[in-house]
Parts: C-alpha cells; sequence; structure tokens
C-alpha cells in the first residue's frame, strides 16, 4: 500500500516540477523582461519595429508629437528625419542618433539613463525594457537605415 502512494506522489511530484520549469523559462521572453513576444532583432527596421517603439513610449501622452517636447517629433513620418544625423538640443557634444554609433547616440543615453542634462526618457513613465533598447542600439549600429 505504501508503495503505491509513494508512486502516486513521486508522479505529481514530477508533474508540478515539469510544469514549474516549463512556465520558468519562456521562449518569448528571451532576456526576462518586457512583453511577451518581444525578441531582439539583429538588424530591426526603422519603419515596423523602431517607430513601433516610439509610438507606444514617445508620442502618447503629449510628449514627443506634433506638440515635439525638446523640437523632437517622433510621429510616424517625422521620426527618422528628426534623429539621424541631428544634433541634440540637450548636448552639444551629442547626435540625436549617429549611425553606426548607438554608444554616442543621445536618444541611447537618454534612454539608458546616462545623460548629464535632463531626464532619463521616457519622462514620467515606464523605461524601455532592455530588448527595446537593444533593437534601438541594433538598428543604429546597423547604420540608421530609413526601411
Amino acid at each position: 500500500m505504501w508503495g503505491k502512494n509513494i508512486t502516486i506522489v513521486s508522479f505529481l511530484i514530477l508533474v508540478f516540477l515539469s510544469a514549474f520549469f516549463y512556465t520558468c523559462k519562456s521562449p518569448s521572453q528571451p532576456n526576462g523582461d518586457g512583453d511577451p513576444g518581444e525578441t531582439v532583432i539583429d538588424d530591426p527596421s526603422f519603419s515596423t519595429v523602431i517607430q513601433a517603439i516610439f509610438n507606444a513610449n514617445c508620442v502618447g501622452g503629449g510628449c514627443h508629437n506634433a506638440t515635439a517636447s525638446a523640437g523632437l517629433n517622433l510621429s510616424q513620418g517625422q521620426a527618422y528625419n528628426n534623429l539621424v544625423n541631428v544634433d541634440s538640443t540637450s548636448d552639444a557634444n551629442f547626435k540625436r542618433v549617429l549611425p553606426n554609433d548607438a554608444q554616442n547616440s543621445y536618444i541611447v543615453v537618454k534612454v539608458e539613463g546616462r545623460q548629464t542634462v535632463g531626464s532619463r526618457m521616457p519622462l514620467n513613465r515606464t523605461p524601455l525594457t532592455t530588448v527595446q533598447i537593444q533593437n534601438i542600439k541594433n538598428w543604429i549600429n546597423k547604420g540608421a537605415n530609413q526601411n
């Protein structure tokens, strides 16, 4: 009788542990942070991946839209020309986006919170996820193409 109970309990523990370990490692969240389905993309498209980050985190709430905080409109159709090879209005040592150099692009400095002037972006909102930041960096490091 004890043998049968131990077998059932062992089976239930095995099922529980299998379910626990399966849910702990989700392939849809490779960095363990961000929304499900977010993935780091080696060469992200500006028009789909990067603009979607801006639309969700920067354009809404009256920030970087037609009223444009710091003269930076990140709305669809405006963002690219307001970013790439444009001098930062907050820190003259930086371009907003310097193609092939994410580390020295002011947008990356701001979303990572490394700025010496002003606040981390997005202001008064949840910071971008590590996946979103990495995708912006990858886009810049691949040449900041308008694709």
